[in-house]
């Protein structure tokens, strides 16, 4: 379980846990940050990270990457196991 700020533009990553303050882990969550959610990485920059989180686009800070924790995916293993 590695920091979001560790993954790399085409990644699809698992999201694992979600920390910080109450109020930004509100945040996170209300934006699709959810344990078990499945997220895939279009650009990262110096740690920014512009994201696909279910049917939106999102950008994170360094900052707010920081607090969400994942796992790196293999997604030929997701969409076999989707069928």
């Amino acid at each position: 379980m590695l920091p979001l700020i560790y993954a790399k533009t085409g990644d699809v990553v698992n999201i694992k846990k979600v920390m910080g303050k109450d109020s930004t882990k509100k945040h996170l969550l209300e934006m699709g940050f959810v344990e078990g959610s499945i997220v895939r990485v279009v650009s990262s920059h110096n740690g920014d990270l512009i994201l696909n989180v279910k049917e939106s686009r999102i950008a994170l800070t360094k900052e707010m990457a920081e607090k969400i924790m994942m796992d790196i995916e293999d997604e030929k293993e997701l969409l076999k196991n989707k069928k």
